[in-house]
């Protein structure tokens, strides 16, 4: 099936048609029109319009509304979505049912934020300064969101962009990555359908990166929301209007350290998943294992055996466990990695040669050495990397090497190593006996340092996208 949405802005015209296609085949799976600088401007005027007209202001109630029944309409067409996301994005129609789920269980937790999360009452008549006085606060919309988002999850992404705006009561304007823009436009029209009027969430493809930037960068935008590369993310940090907020999405390396008393059998299947889940192409996926000298050889055996033992290939096939890179170049770069890794000296125990010009097999190294590229890097691909290590502070020495700080793991049976290991990983969430993907979406989720800015989470961005402001009532009755 082939959709075809047109550019997602109030009275906007089209300055040509982007193609999107099947990462795996490269079969046409539909297109979206592309919007222009004059487009963009468009958008950013009809948001502003709205934020600034206070009165015409959309209600919690139907704002509630809008997102209940949104997440009736996403369970109605629950496995439509799963198949389309998984033909545009490559993510396994087993893990891409699992997306649909998790964006549905969002649009719920956006819409019950509107019940539960309340301003607070300020302490008045604690001294002679404030007696007579009652002070609270009150969460608004913060104004225009200009959310841009990255092809991994894209569905999940999106609603974790927009629907905390349309919670917050923000008008949202969304770029889409355009690898995987389908998705995306599916659930605006869906919010559209819900009864959201059209203007409040605003959907675009653009024509060039100075368009992006524009959209991103200007002085009406109130809160940017960007997941993507660092370098993209960090640049157009540097240059938002002055008093516009953001929050930044990177990527990370995922440390997992083994501690000499963790239980393998229990780790290893969680540990070669979210290694090797959605061909890799998760910011937290696993991607190094510190493990005990003695022990390395031997877990890096069974992670490759698990590997070995996933299907890869069409990511539509109920048997499909590693679908396709999201580009061929990528595909290219990832084996460049491993093969210049095998040169520097690792070990090669499985994968480490494509499969197509579009798919990548389950790779695992043992020892990498430090100075190679792999090592270096987050590798986005479907390659797990152990290290061998002499003793725990070698393995979070190494843990700790990289300007990245994301989520990481510790696997042991002892509650002192485990919050030995928690209080020094360089990391915004550490896991015991769990691999580094865990996620819930109501959990703070965030990068640091490198990784990025901000915190995520359905009810953190929902905060973001608000201000608290305070009214402070003076009278001799109080």
């Amino acid at each position: 099936m082939s959709e075809n949405y047109p550019v997602m802005i109030a009275g906007a015209r089209s300055s040509g048609t982007l193609p999107v296609t099947s990462p795996y085949d490269g079969s046409s799976i539909g297109s979206v029109e592309i919007a222009s600088a004059d487009t963009i401007e468009m958008a950013l005027q009809t948001a502003n319009r709205l934020y600034r007209d206070r009165d015409g202001w959309l209600s919690g109630e139907q704002r509630i509304a809008v997102l209940e029944k949104t997440a009736v309409i996403m369970r109605e067409r629950f496995e439509y979505l799963a198949i389309e996301a998984a033909r545009e994005g490559g993510k396994p129609l087993i893990d891409s049912r699992v997306e649909i789920t998790r964006a549905i269980d969002g649009v719920r937790n956006c819409a019950e934020l509107l019940r539960n999360e309340t301003g607070q009452e300020i302490a008045m008549g604690v001294n002679p300064a404030s007696n007579g006085r009652l002070a609270f606060t009150h969460h608004e919309p913060i104004g225009v969101v200009v959310a841009i988002s990255a092809f991994n999850h894209p569905l999940n992404l999106t609603v974790h962009q927009v629907g905390p705006a349309v919670a917050s009561g923000c008008p949202v304007i969304i770029k889409p990555a355009s690898d995987t823009p389908l998705s995306c436009m599916r659930f605006i029209s869906i919010l559209r359908e819900a009864g959201l009027p059209e203007e409040w969430a605003q959907a675009c493809v653009v024509d060039e990166n100075t368009t992006a930037e524009k959209l991103a960068c200007d002085s009406r935008v109130a809160f940017l929301s960007f997941i993507g590369s660092a370098r993209v993310g960090w640049m157009l940090r540097s240059k938002l209007a002055p008093g516009t907020r953001c929050a930044l999405e990177h990527g990370g390396v995922a440390p997992v350290i083994l501690a000499d008393d963790a239980d393998i059998d229990d780790a290893m299947p969680l540990i070669a998943k979210a290694g090797f889940y959605h061909a890799g192409q998760v910011c937290v996926s696993v991607q190094r294992v510190y493990a005990p000298a003695d022990k390395a050889e031997q877990i890096a055996s069974r992670i490759a055996d698990l590997g070995n033992a996933m299907a890869v290939g069409d990511p539509t096939s109920e048997s499909t466990d590693i679908g396709p890179l999201i580009r061929s170049t990528e595909v290219q770069r990832v084996d460049t990695w491993v093969k210049q890794a095998v040169s520097d000296g690792a070990r090669l125990l499985s994968g480490g040669s494509p499969i197509s010009e579009t798919c990548y097999p389950a790779t695992v190294l043992l020892d990498p050495p430090d100075k190679s590229t792999i090592s270096q890097n987050e590798i986005f691909g479907p390659v797990i990397c152990v290290y061998s290590c002499d003793d725990m502070e070698q393995a979070m020495k190494r843990a700790n090497a990289l300007p990245y700080s994301f989520q990481a793991a510790v696997f042991t049976k002892n509650i002192d190593t485990a919050m030995w290991a928690y209080k020094r990983l360089d990391a915004a969430a550490v896991m015991v006996n769990d691999h580094t993907a865990f996620r819930v979406d109501w959990m703070p989720f965030a990068g640091r340092r490198v990784s990025g800015y901000g915190t995520g989470g359905i009810p953190y961005t929902y905060r973001d996208m608000t201000v608290e402001k305070l009214l402070v009532i003076r009278s001799s009755e109080i």
